[in-house]
């Protein structure tokens, strides 16, 4: 059976997978904030197994300590703490660690995976022994603003635990291979059908249909791996294109993003709304420093934009590069002046060819896919037990 037949296929009903019945994911990302990777998989793992994403605590309570749960979809529960406000470090992981120990009382372990996109859950989850232990790398999350100084020593933790690991890109992949037996690539993905909506589309949203043309445009959360001077300067190099940026501004002074008349800041949209924002742009930004934050990172929205039908000009991040830049489907720039020159070719030019070229690519790039080989992977843990002892006493 093919993969993505087999994941089509794969419900808890028919049995089709030999994963154990609940997954728990701990998640450094809440389930409602932006919808990317965690959402994508975890989603489609809802198909096979009953998830509850456990998502860092929430201090709005004024006695005790308690959880929420919110019911998502047939096998999707949102599971939030909630703790008192004032408590120290201690506290907060103690309560957690008997919230989670409420949780699980009286069930099997063997009919539980743990799913981790946070190194940092197991200061309160190391203790207990389920099943499968997953460790979803994503991004290299020690190298971003306010990563806790301990995170790197739980991730080495982390890495003795886990049966199987994922990165998010080959660039994590690379740094990451030797630290791990069985550990796997897979980078961003696209719901491909979602995002060709926007080459269809002819109604424009309320707050953007004002917005002169020719519209240059990014979606994705704005914070310290933007580069704020490369959007200034190529606003006023250009002040005939008008910037579009969507998305919620964290971890950075909004009063230091430029002003300029031709930059609109449309704020947070949801996942629903995007293809009907990018059907009004003519080309699409990637407009990532190069630091450390960004060296391990391979930006959802490449696939997004090009399956949109939306030409796209980033600044060299290596999993962009390679394989989207190196095969003539992305735009590479690294100064305002060279995103100037890539945006003016892209305005002349007549995408039908270079159309058919990403269509032809992304046949093989879905979230269906990517889970199905997840899915794959972990089976294949079930089934050389042994293959299990060894990386867990490597």
């Amino acid at each position: 059976m093919k993969l993505a037949e087999k994941f089509i296929n794969s419900t808890g009903a028919t049995g089709a997978t030999q994963l154990p019945q609940n997954l728990i994911c701990f998640s450094h990302l809440r389930w409602d904030f932006v919808y990317q990777r965690p959402q994508h998989i975890l989603t489609r793992l809802s198909k096979s197994c009953q998830v509850y994403f456990f998502e860092e605590p929430v201090f709005d309570v004024t006695s005790h300590s308690f959880l929420s749960i919110s019911n998502r979809s047939d096998n999707l529960n949102i599971v939030t703490p909630h703790l008192p406000s004032g408590l120290d470090k201690f506290e907060i992981i103690e309560n957690q660690r008997n919230m989670l120990d409420t949780f699980l009382k009286n069930k099997d372990m063997q009919k539980f995976a743990f799913w981790y996109y946070t190194p940092m859950a197991l200061e309160f989850s190391k203790h207990l022994n389920p099943a499968l232990v997953v460790y979803d790398c994503m991004d290299e999350l020690s190298a971003l603003k306010f990563a806790p100084p301990e995170l790197k020593d739980y991730e080495q933790l982390l890495f003795l635990k886990a049966n199987v690991v994922f990165t998010g890109g080959y660039t994590l992949y690379e740094a990451k291979k030797d630290l791990h037996k069985n550990i796997y690539p897979f980078p961003s993905s696209i719901d491909r059908k979602h995002f060709s909506i926007a080459r269809y589309n002819t109604s424009q949203p309320k707050d953007q249909l004002n917005i002169p043309e020719p519209r240059i445009g990014f979606f994705g959360v704005i914070d310290e791996r933007f580069d704020i001077d490369l959007i200034k300067n190529l606003a006023e190099l250009h002040p005939e294109w008008h910037i579009v940026l969507i998305g919620p501004i964290i971890k950075v002074d909004p009063d230091t993003l430029p002003q300029n008349s031709n930059i609109h800041y449309l704020g947070q949209k949801h996942y629903q709304e995007l293809p009907s924002y990018l059907s009004g742009w003519s080309v699409a930004l990637i407009p990532f420093l190069l630091n450390e934050s960004t060296r391990f990172i391979s930006p959802t929205k490449t696939p997004e934009y090009l399956a949109a039908g939306i030409p796209v000009v980033s600044t060299p991040i290596k999993d962009v590069v390679r394989p989207y830049g190196e095969n003539g489907m992305v735009h590479i720039g690294s100064t305002a002046e060279e995103f100037a020159a890539a945006i003016c070719k892209e305005l002349k030019s007549d995408k039908k060819e270079w159309l058919v070229q990403v269509d032809e690519f992304l046949k093989q790039n879905s979230w269906d896919l990517t889970c199905s080989a997840m899915i794959e992977k972990m089976e294949e843990v079930k089934r050389t037990p042994a293959k299990r002892i060894n990386i867990l006493l490597s």
